[in-house]
């Protein structure tokens, strides 16, 4: 026999842990190699984790609502026996690259690392509060997100085992505290009581906690905390700014080719392909061509390094229904005809409002588009998608009277008109580079053969 150790595998860009949702197999159950053996959740989309081999699992090293670093071994397989003898193995992930949230490009973390966070199964505590009850790490984390203090937490009844507090419970408490259904404690309220300051981890790491002060505030005002993942993209923000000198250039194509071939086009391409034609794919194709012109675009900073992808990747970003943003990526972009990249679009936009993203459809960018048009805005300064040292944004089509010029003289005409702006990293993209690539991308839309077939 021989034991398979089944691992946390590598989620995304800045993902460095995930929860534990809940287990399809318990110790003594068999499973077959890509089953389905746990669901797991993260910052920005939840997932299923498959078996890497076939057999019987004998040990499950973490419970439903702990928090687990990437490459953590979280269950083990036995494995059946060849004829020869030999164990049938199945490949182990390695321990994955992970984007710390304090950097600007990944780094590794070492096996040793790994093994000391993952040579023993998690012992949860038998109490963590003051009254002698035990929280999940889960809990507390949401408890830390929403500003419930632990005063407040010993006084929610747990639906779980022995009274405990599940992750139901706690979002039904915010809620209702949210809606005015329920009135804080003065005494919860009074005390300055100890919360995670960030996520709780596991293993031999310690559990970091800040104190969570009570603030006033004066006049008529609403107090909204920040979700788990609003914090995640501010930070992401903040981070970016602080690691890439941003210029943004600006500049406006004439798209009125453009937009007369798809009305004209779409209800046809629609009944073929089974599929909507928006501006979108339009917006990437145009971008494809001028990255293969400018490669240089298409690149990361390491250091002093300069890391040119050979692959282009274009990330889009998407407004979720809570008002969050996240960016799905169309892989190898420049292998899809517009057809195929019409399917991309729509798919990754319609799982993305259905929280059915994978981690995978979220990491790898090299370049991302947003469509700030799509809210009605001319024009925007968007802010890099680290570690990429370009994002380009699209505002919205207008009608504008604008001059034609002609061999037979200057004219004004009505045309769709629309404004183009690209935030890039001065570190390694001067304002030559970037205007000259955003002029390109503009003389791509209008220069679209209105005559073009499906």
């Amino acid at each position: 026999m021989a034991i398979v150790d089944l691992v946390i595998p590598k989620l995304g860009e800045s993902i460095t842990e995930a929860t534990i949702l809940k287990w399809h197999k318990q110790p003594g159950d068999l499973v077959e190699n890509d089953e389905t053996v746990l669901e797991i959740a993260t910052d920005k989309v939840d997932s299923e984790v498959p078996s890497t081999a076939s057999g019987e699992i004998t040990e499950i090293l973490f419970q439903v609502n702990d928090v687990v670093p990437v490459g953590t071994v979280i269950a083990r397989i036995k494995t059946a026996v060849s004829a020869s003898g030999d164990a049938t193995l199945h490949p182990v992930p390695e321990t994955p690259s992970i984007a710390l949230p304090h950097q600007g490009r990944e780094q590794e973390i070492t096996e040793d690392i790994a093994a000391e966070t993952s040579t023993a199964p998690y012992q949860p505590p038998a109490s963590n509060g003051s009254a002698g009850r035990f929280f999940s790490p889960l809990v507390l984390n949401i408890a830390a997100s929403e500003g419930v203090s632990m005063s407040e937490l010993e006084l929610i009844s747990g639906t779980g085992n022995e009274g405990r507090v599940t992750k139901k419970d706690i979002l039904q408490y915010v809620s209702d505290k949210k809606a005015g259904k329920l009135k804080t404690t003065a005494a919860a309220v009074a005390q300055n009581v100890e919360i995670p300051a960030t996520p709780v981890t596991t293993g031999n790491q310690a559990v970091a906690r800040q104190t969570a002060a009570v603030t006033s505030y004066s006049g008529n005002v609403e107090i909204i905390e920040m979700d788990r993942m609003r914090k995640m993209i501010a930070e992401h923000m903040v981070r970016s700014k602080q690691t890439s000198p941003h210029v943004t250039s600006f500049t406006e194509a004439d798209v009125t080719n453009m937009v007369m071939w798809r009305n004209r086009i779409k209800k046809d391409f629609e009944k073929r392909e089974g599929t909507k034609i928006t501006f979108t794919p339009l917006f990437i194709e145009a971008i494809v061509k001028c990255i293969k012109k400018f490669p240089l675009i298409n690149c990361s900073l390491d250091g002093d390094k300069i890391i040119i992808k050979k692959d282009i990747n274009i990330g889009m970003a998407t407004a979720l229904p809570n008002g969050n943003l996240i960016v799905p990526v169309i892989k190898g972009a420049d292998q899809l005809n517009l057809v195929g990249l019409s399917r991309k679009v729509n798919s990754l936009a319609e799982n993305a409002r259905n929280n059915k993203l994978s981690p995978d459809d979220t990491t790898g960018g090299t370049f991302t588009m947003t469509n700030v048009g799509t809210f009605g805005s001319l024009m925007g300064t968007p802010i890099i998608n680290q570690p990429q040292v370009a994002v380009m944004a699209v505002g919205a089509i207008k009608k504008r009277p604008v001059v034609i010029e002609t061999p037979q003289g200057d004219s004004i005409a009505i045309r769709h008109m629309m404004y183009l702006s690209m935030s890039y990293d001065h570190r390694i993209v001067d304002g030559s580079l970037g205007a000259t690539f955003l002029t390109a991308v503009a003389k791509e839309l209008e220069n679209f053969d209105e005559d073009r077939d499906i």
